[in-house]
């Protein structure tokens, strides 16, 4: 009998050539589900997996990053651009390289997308005891600063052995793979291990496929579900990320087109239907419309399809405010589809609204409900037009005019992206998504300095659609660093820096919730400890231009409008800067349409929150729980 045939290498180096043959297939197309790896190397990666990257050539492409949490962001651009059937690995050091993966972790997790974290680990053996940037934890040995990553890990391995590799590599794939438990995963690596040979089994590097299903309703469950929708007189659809993410856009409109059921959008599901579609409200919740939102308080179904619900969608359990409201959740994730008391249909969103739809044959609603959203629709429209209206082409624009100017621009092809400020609120009321990949927003963690990163992985996912990350100069000065990773690779990305001297979205919330604005603004500091006087002398166009990107300074309407279609034509990465005009009488968004809950102290010296409180207790009077 022939003894099984092995293969003598590295921990890093076996890590690597397993990776290479790593596959997820859907609807019978497969998909490399580890693509490339990003990484800052130090003393816990270079010697192990830097050296193993540098052997394995192009069978693992290497992408070199300047900041370790954005090295993550762009591994999460790149995922939810490849509906979460392709993947990034990232390898950092040890200590604060770790560290720094924490953010982009959370994010990763919140927003159930696959990233393969690989920080570098101190060494298992103990040969010096303690090693640099090693945390010492007197109760407790075997703890290290990579277990800050286990809550924000849907899994968390350390490979202390040359063997464990095998089933920890095995778990990591599933769990990549799988569209209910995805999102982060890590597997520390401590140094010494990584440089340890071992023999192999030759079947650990044959190719894998880990298919992506798409689970069908149980047929009692879809049963129900038919009931609720015929028995409704007022049902809204909200479409969630998950639809995106099934590919379930055709679906979705197939239904809307069917049954006249009108669908709002979550921020990760803007885009499930283009703007134009007869049965598209606009977003939902406290960034929402005035349409979706005043059916979200009228309906007596909500049909949730691939969402979380999270408080922004609910306006914080205020919005659903019909005495006998029901749900019914479609969610491929058992634990999101009994959210709000619902009648849970776990299934593929795909799967799950073509099996609706082929139960429902011959079922609408009313004329009159649909002809109702359908002239509340073309009033918030007008309500658009009034925002975008760019007005007088000498005059310094404002925030939403600028999407006007780049709305009046793009077509299906394009990409916005942006995560978190002021911009998120506007754009979830106004943008009109025109493709089903072209709103790409990162509201499950808002995390500022998402925009430049994300912006690099969306082009390696798709090299051939523009990419904007819109971004404003509180976010900028969070995480620019990646501007020069995009030069290196020769990624061509828009920037558009938009410049309001502060935090504008916390200024008005502040303002609001009685903080009068304290903290939010950038400019000199009083003696009393108050902002006032001219911003100060930053110049943020100048430094995109030093860390090497092409900058147009638009002052003006006029110069921003030529501005954007220069750089929506650039070859290389480019940066359109603008100042906006924030004074009261520039045209801007609508104001919140739900409300969202942010507590108020409850005892207070100055006016303005003490009447902060009174506004606070009338809103939060109508917070409901849904059993």
């Amino acid at each position: 009998m022939n003894a099984p045939t092995t293969r003598r290498l590295t921990v890093a180096q076996a890590l690597v050539e397993f990776l290479a043959h790593q596959y997820t297939e859907r609807d019978g197309r497969r998909h490399r589900l580890i693509n490339a790896c990003w990484g800052i190397f130090g003393h816990g990666n270079v010697a192990g997996l830097g050296q193993a990257l540098l052997e394995s050539g192009e069978a693992l492409p290497y992408l070199q990053g300047r900041n370790e949490q954005a090295m993550v962001h762009a591994a999460v651009g790149y995922a939810r651009q490849c509906d979460r059937l392709s993947a990034h690995a990232v390898t950092t050091s040890i200590g604060p390289g770790a560290t720094n993966l924490v953010t982009g972790a959370a994010l990763a997790t919140v927003n159930r997308l696959p990233v393969l974290l690989l920080p570098g680990d101190t060494f298992a053996t103990r040969p010096a005891d303690p090693v640099l940037q090693q945390l010492e934890v007197p109760h407790a040995g075997d703890v290290s600063v990579n277990d800050a990553l286990r809550p924000v890990s849907r899994y968390f391995d350390r490979v202390t052995r040359p063997e464990a590799l095998i089933p920890a590599a095995l778990q990591a794939m599933r769990v990549l793979a799988d569209p209910v438990d995805t999102g982060a995963v890590t597997l520390a690596l401590p140094q010494d291990v990584q440089a340890e040979a071992y023999d192999w089994p030759e079947e650990f590097f044959a190719d894998r496929v880990w298919r992506v299903a798409r689970p069908a309703p149980d047929a009692d469950a879809l049963a129900e579900a038919v009931r609720l929708i015929r028995g409704a007189r007022r049902p809204l659809l909200i479409a969630g990320g998950g639809v995106h993410h099934s590919e379930a856009e055709d679906a979705l409109r197939a239904f809307a087109d069917a049954t006249g059921i009108p669908v709002a959008s979550t921020q990760a599901g803007k885009g499930s239907l283009r703007h134009d579609h007869p049965a598209d409200v606009g977003g939902i919740g406290h960034t929402g419309t005035a349409t979706a939102d005043a059916l979200g308080r009228e309906a007596d179904l909500v049909i949730g399809v691939g969402t979380r619900y999270t408080d922004f969608t609910t306006a914080s359990s205020t919005l659903f405010a019909a005495p006998g409201v029901r749900f019914l959740n479609l969610n491929i994730a058992p634990f999101d589809s009994h959210k709000l008391g619902a009648t849970a249909l776990v299934a593929d969103a795909r799967a799950g609204l073509e099996a609706l739809g082929k139960e429902l044959a011959g079922h609408r609603v009313a004329k009159e409900y649909e002809a109702g959203y359908t002239a509340a629709k073309a009033e918030w429209e007008c309500r658009v037009d009034a925002a975008y209206d760019a007005g007088d082409d000498s005059a310094r624009p404002s925030q939403t005019q600028v999407l006007g100017l780049l709305d009046a621009l793009v077509d299906d092809t394009d990409v916005l992206i942006n995560a978190a400020g002021s911009l998120p609120g506007d754009l979830h009321k106004l943008w009109r998504a025109r493709s089903r990949r072209q709103y790409h927003l990162e509201y499950g963690y808002s995390c500022m300095g998402y925009e430049i990163p994300a912006a690099i992985g969306v082009r390696l996912a798709a090299p051939d659609r523009p990419v904007w990350a819109l971004v404003g100069d509180g976010t900028y000065l969070m995480n620019p660093t990646e501007i020069v990773t995009g030069v290196q690779e020769g990624l061509p990305f828009t920037l558009v820096l938009l410049q309001n001297h502060g935090y504008a979205s916390i200024g008005g919330l502040s303002e609001q919730t009685g903080g009068e604005r304290f903290g939010t603004a950038y400019r000199f500091r009083a003696g009393d400890g108050t902002y006032t006087g001219a911003p100060l002398p930053v110049d943020l166009a100048a430094n995109a231009a030093s860390l090497g990107m092409h900058v147009i300074r638009a002052a003006t309407v006029g110069e921003l409008r030529g501005a954007l279609a220069e750089a929506r034509g650039a070859k290389r990465p480019t940066c359109v800067y603008v100042e906006t005009e924030t004074a009261d009488t520039v045209p801007g968004a609508p104001e919140a349409q739900a409300w969202w809950d942010v507590p108020v102290a409850e005892t207070a010296t100055r006016p303005a929150a003490l009447a902060a409180r009174q506004a606070y207790d009338r809103q939060a009077a109508g917070r409901r729980r849904h059993l």
